[in-house]
């Protein structure tokens, strides 16, 4: 990795109904933050919401949906792959991708290199709760982790509920990644957003760029941004309001770990990947594989 400056653009989706009209205005808006955010910092990393061309609770089913999306690479994404190439930078794109067969549909992210090429799709593989189509929703799980090179360094992905399941930054850790970006939508409290963004940076000395819908989406669901950069012992260093707006950060690799804490003299001297103790892992692997669940009751 070298050093270079990340971004993370807050967009709010066209409130309303989700039409071919709409993905069309949310692209332009999108397109248009972005190239803002592009000039004022010059980031080589740009990454924008989940579901940033519709907005995350599209309001109509399934069918409907694998309709108005398209394939990556497709129409919907070459708006962006035209703009990564116009700017020269790296682009995060989070889109929903229509899948192989009407009505199976993935919250995907997009990895835009800085001529526009694709070098890679992530699709989220811990849809949330009502997102799920197996339980009404209208998304189907992926099925794997993505780590892609760049001239930046080793860039990989999660999206929103991804980020509360530690195996799955871990695994995307150990598969490479420096910088794991993580597109959202998040329906949840603040706190919870910054625990687990500051929690899976830490856990695995990674950067992670969070970058948080803002507005309101067609299913009338209100998001409140707060997008955040941080560093690989947990620091903030560029958080969000609530409104549409970017945040930036340089990230150099030279300093992200020469501190036991944020401008202390003390130097850190752990490591969380190369101190595992392997031993106990492989002893409980069948049981970290196995099925579980909370013995609390739900709500």
């Amino acid at each position: 990795m070298r050093e270079f400056i990340a971004a993370a653009v807050q967009v709010a989706p066209v409130p309303g109904p989700l039409t071919a009209d709409s993905i069309a205005a949310n692209t332009a808006r999108a397109l248009e933050l972005t190239r803002r955010c592009h000039a004022a910092t010059g980031a080589e990393l740009i990454v924008l919401p989940e579901s940033v061309t519709t907005g995350f609770t599209p309001g109509i089913d399934t069918e409907q949906l694998w309709d108005l999306v398209s394939e990556l690479p497709g129409p919907v994404l070459q708006p962006f792959a035209d703009l990564a190439a116009e700017l020269g930078t790296h682009l995060v794109v989070g889109t929903y991708e229509r899948g192989p067969e009407r009505g199976v549909v993935y919250n995907a992210a997009a990895v835009l290199g800085a001529s526009g090429e694709l070098l890679g799709v992530y699709r989220k593989t811990h849809p949330f709760g009502h997102e799920r189509a197996d339980g009404g929703g209208w998304t189907t799980p992926g099925e794997d982790v993505l780590v892609v090179d760049t001239p930046l360094g080793r860039v990989g992905v999660i999206i929103c509920f991804d980020g509360d399941y530690p195996e799955l930054s871990r695994i995307t850790a150990l598969a490479g990644a420096e910088v794991i970006c993580r597109p959202s939508a998040l329906l949840r409290s603040a706190d919870i957003w910054e625990l687990t963004n500051r929690a899976r940076a830490y856990d695995n000395h990674v950067y992670v760029i969070g970058c948080n819908a803002t507005g309101i989406d067609p299913g009338g669901v209100i998001y409140f941004g707060n997008s955040m950069i941080v560093t690989p012992i947990a620091e903030v260093v560029a958080r969000a309001s609530s409104h549409e707006c970017w945040v930036s950060a340089r990230l150099d690799p030279d300093t992200a770990m020469s501190s036991l804490t944020p401008g202390s003299s003390v130097p850190q001297t752990f490591d969380h990947l190369a101190d595992r103790n392997l031993a106990l892992i492989r002893k409980h692997v069948d049981l970290l594989t196995a099925e579980a669940r909370t013995s609390f009751k739900l709500g």
